[in-house]
């Protein structure tokens, strides 16, 4: 009997694992679905704001934009995106991974913005050069808080505390597959900056009108990179939490099993001694 019990206290444990794990899968779906909307409505809005830099971008007057006139990169700063928690596989793992490796082949000086809740502890082993963390984005970021956060990114660039920022983080490619990606944010490339030759009547000119549509792509590929990465998160946690249900599933079933085996061996032996003590009355 005390295997018989032993085996339903597992199983009783085991289903209060599923439960938690059930849950915590829908909740990743909910979060996914409304971050996935974000993003895919962000884009069209991003490539608009991209365009309209490339056409302005050439003008002689509109180079001499902070974000535009390239500088000496005398240190880099790289923004890593983890994710706010863990139970999520090997997303937030790969990343770190992946910004170890780029911290290797990094010949500057550099330090890392953190920007998530997850690992402070692992970060702080990796051995890379953490400047700041910031933990108060949501699992659904907003505008604001994505404004905040290219504020502060903007002043470090113009103070002249990074001359190059780096974003890193997981790019979205399914719900079932993300990839760690960098890209440059701080200066803009002549791509990003735009080499068409195309004459334009610029009002009022073209300096102001870059410096705002600077600032507002900026800002959108700050947004979109927010989302991409928390959309990976959630679908990352949504697809570790369906592994780990299916899996409870079966470890139920095996559990199942051996308590019916164990109780029908517990029958078989209390049979066995009523017969038996039977047999041993009859011979007396």
């Amino acid at each position: 009997m005390a295997n018989v019990r032993a085996i339903r206290t597992r199983i009783k444990s085991v289903q209060s694992t599923q439960k938690i794990t059930k849950s915590m899968k829908m909740v990743a779906a909910a979060k996914l679905k409304r971050t996935q909307q974000s993003m895919t409505s962000l884009r069209p809005y991003a490539d608009a704001a991209r365009q309209m830099l490339q056409r302005v971008g050439t003008d002689p007057e509109a180079r001499q934009n902070i974000y535009l006139t390239p500088r000496e990169v005398k240190r880099v700063c790289y923004v890593l995106f983890v994710g706010n928690r863990g139970l999520c596989g090997v997303y937030n793992t790969a990343l770190l991974k992946y910004m170890e490796a780029l911290a290797e082949r990094e010949t500057r000086p550099f330090s890392v913005l953190v920007v998530g809740r997850w690992g402070r502890d692992l970060l702080a082993a990796s051995g890379l050069p953490i400047g700041e963390t910031m933990e108060n984005i949501s699992d659904a970021p907003s505008p604001q808080e994505a404004r905040t956060l290219g504020e502060k990114l903007k002043a470090m660039y113009s103070g002249g505390e990074a001359d190059e920022i780096v974003l890193v983080y997981e790019r979205y490619c399914s719900a079932l597959r993300q990839e760690p990606e960098s890209r440059i944010l701080l200066p803009l490339t002549a791509e990003e900056a735009g080499v068409r030759q195309t004459e334009y009547l610029i009002e009022p000119d073209a300096a102001a009108l870059v410096a705002q549509l600077g600032e507002l792509y900026l800002d959108s590929v700050i947004y979109a990179t927010l989302l991409e990465a928390r959309t990976g998160e959630h679908s990352a946690r949504m697809t570790a939490m369906t592994a780990a249900s299916d899996n409870t599933e079966q470890l139920l079933g095996k559990l199942n099993l051996q308590l019916n085996h164990a109780r029908q061996a517990a029958i078989t032996t209390e049979i066995s001694e009523i017969v038996g003590g039977a047999n041993a009355l009859n011979a007396k």
